[in-house]
């Protein structure tokens, strides 16, 4: 690999960083966004930092983190950097593949938790402004109500539920959704995966380079 090849390496690597930093700005924005805005509430009581706005923040913060390492361990050459890079991408291919296979292992145990979660959560409807934003938000945007029906509701539906005695309730409505699109959600989950495995092997590919560019020049 001469020169030339060297710098289309580094360039692609720092396109390729520089758009996902970019990304990652929009992403942690509009996370700030929702969080100022407190608009979708808080679905879980026992779990009041699992909102979208907190986990948008999370992500993005990571992505921004990670490309920057990305963009300026290429566009400088520096090998602390490309490999902080390599091991940060590593370390979160390895911790989505954890995951995937705890969600698997765990799938029912999951389905319990998070349908007694929502029974809990819908009992303080109207007692917590936050727990209502939920609410309000996810039968109205799924056209849902209640937890497996309108029945849920013991003083009667509120106005986001969809009018109607055969409304589907949410949680349903969501693990129908969840099974449906199961195919995309898998083909988006591969090519995040191959994009990191990607991003790996041109760092390291980069920083072996690097070494035998230092060697051959004498440094």
């Amino acid at each position: 690999m001469g020169m030339s090849s060297l710098k289309l390496l580094k360039y692609v690597l720092f396109i390729f960083n520089l758009l996902f930093w970019v990304c990652g700005c929009c992403i942690l924005g509009f996370g700030i966004y929702l969080l100022v805005q407190n608009t979708y509430g808080v679905l879980f009581r026992n779990l009041p930092f699992l909102t979208l706005g907190n986990v948008l923040v999370i992500v993005g913060s990571i992505i921004m983190v990670v490309a920057f390492l990305g963009c300026m361990g290429s566009i400088k050459e520096n090998k602390c950097l490309l490999m902080s890079f390599f091991v940060l991408l590593m370390i979160i291919l390895l911790a989505e593949v954890t995951l995937a296979i705890l969600l698997f292992v765990y799938e029912q145990k999951l389905n319990t938790y998070v349908a007694e979660g929502l029974n809990d959560s819908i009992q303080h409807y109207h007692s917590d402004n936050n727990t209502m934003a939920a609410w309000d938000f996810i039968q109205s945007h799924l056209q849902c109500c209640g937890v497996n029906g309108s029945s849920d509701w013991t003083s009667g539906p509120p106005s986001s539920c969809p009018p109607g005695a055969d409304v589907q309730g949410c949680y349903n409505k969501a693990k129908s959704w969840f099974h449906s699109n199961f195919l995309y959600i898998g083909i988006i989950t591969i090519c995040v995966c191959v994009i990191q495995v990607l991003g790996m092997a041109f760092a390291l590919t980069l920083n072996c380079q690097i070494d035998k560019t230092s060697q051959a020049l004498g440094l």
